[in-house]
């Protein structure tokens, strides 16, 4: 198996192309991620690192480029295609935790395993699991609107593990928490992270969270560099 996670070349993205208002996102980005790596992607707002961030996940597709995700070229290949190596292989983390309100911590982390065909059994066993790497097992109970603002980001970084993906693509996912909390959580994050030692691309505005990380890359008019 190749060390090499994710691979971007050549991404290039424009909106409203051809017209007036066209806005030139991204002008040839590269970027690998090896495996068990951590990268930060720092951006000042609206410099693209959303749009980065659901390309790498092929949430989006790029106008020019490819993207590899563990030596497969998913460029141009079909949506469903698309859709198996996402949720087989990719989790998604957003600043708002986004998790349904009428099911327990523990049943937000059995879904999507259960889509994906593992037994309820297992598909518990696991979530606890995660639910106890990030310190709060003791609120597998609990739903969304009996936790606080950190236990709900929790929750949203083991669902996103549940599948074991090999990526994990985070986007400000301590925006919405106050600093002291903000580092809690991070701690947690990283800890999942590194015991489960899959590679991670993590938005952030935080400079000192960013300096935790393996590296750090920065997006700005377009084009991504390592900051000197």
């Amino acid at each position: 198996m190749s060390d090499q996670v994710l691979s971007l070349n050549g991404i290039t993205k424009t909106y409203n192309a051809g017209l007036p208002g066209q806005v030139d996102v991204l002008r040839g980005v590269d970027l690998d991620l090896q495996r068990g790596e951590v990268v930060a992607l720092v951006a000042p707002s609206g410099a693209g690192k959303s749009t980065l961030l659901h390309i790498a996940g092929m949430l989006d597709t790029p106008d020019t480029g490819t993207v590899t995700l563990n030596g497969q070229n998913m460029t141009g290949q079909s949506d469903r295609r698309r859709t198996l190596a996402r949720r087989a292989e990719v989790g998604f983390i957003y600043q708002f935790h986004h998790l349904l309100p009428e099911f327990s911590a523990i049943e937000n982390i059995t879904l999507p395993q259960l889509a994906a065909g593992t037994s309820r059994t297992d598909a518990e066993v696991r979530a606890l699991s995660l639910l106890d790497k990030v310190g709060i097992a003791e609120r597998a109970t609990h739903r969304p609107a009996e936790l606080s603002g950190g236990e709900q980001q929790r929750v949203a970084f083991c669902r996103a593990l549940a599948n074991g993906p090999a990526l994990l693509l985070a986007d400000e996912p301590t925006g919405n928490l106050d600093p002291a909390t903000s580092d809690q959580v991070f701690d947690a994050l990283m800890t999942l992270v590194r015991d489960t030692g899959l590679s991670a691309l993590i938005a952030t505005h935080n400079l000192e969270l960013a300096s935790r990380m393996d590296r750090t890359v920065r997006l700005d008019a377009g084009h991504l560099a390592t900051p000197s």
